[in-house]
């Protein structure tokens, strides 16, 4: 199992900032090689919600639907894979000290294949998931007024 965590201060407001990582459509643009986050269920947002994802991992496409499981508004939004490829995403949204921006702390826990290929994709996955948050952070600051 491997696990990535990553903390940011944004300074933007939370509520801004959890819209923009709630909206679906805007995960290809904020998540470093996602290339397809599309809904399979009507419900787009919250508990419930599944999506389609495929990841570009270097040479490797990572496929799997993550469903909701965890959801407050402005507080905490958590992606669980159900099919394909194992990953988890935690997203946490607090005040700032001072209350003018965001606090975001991002966990992505992923469980590879045993073997050989395990081995390999391990020395790729772990490395491409940590650059994708902070691709993320960055994103955040450019894209939300």
């Amino acid at each position: 199992m491997g696990v990535v965590r990553h903390q940011a201060t944004i300074d933007k407001p939370r509520e801004r900032v959890f819209d923009y990582i709630d909206g679906y459509q805007n995960v290809p643009e904020y998540l470093l090689g996602v290339t397809r986050f599309e809904p399979t269920t009507e419900q787009t947002s919250g508990l419930g919600a599944k999506f389609a994802v495929s990841m570009d991992v270097g040479p490797k496409t990572l496929k799997s639907v993550v469903e909701c499981t965890g959801y407050v508004e402005n507080e905490l939004i958590e992606l669980k894979a159900v099919e394909g490829f194992d990953a988890n995403t935690t997203w946490r949204f607090a005040d700032a000290d001072g209350g003018s921006g965001t606090e975001l702390d991002v966990e992505i826990v992923y469980n590879l294949p045993g073997g050989m290929a395990g081995k390999l994709l391990g020395k790729v996955v772990g490395p491409f998931a940590a650059q994708a948050v902070r691709h993320t952070e960055a994103t955040i600051k450019k894209k939300i007024d």
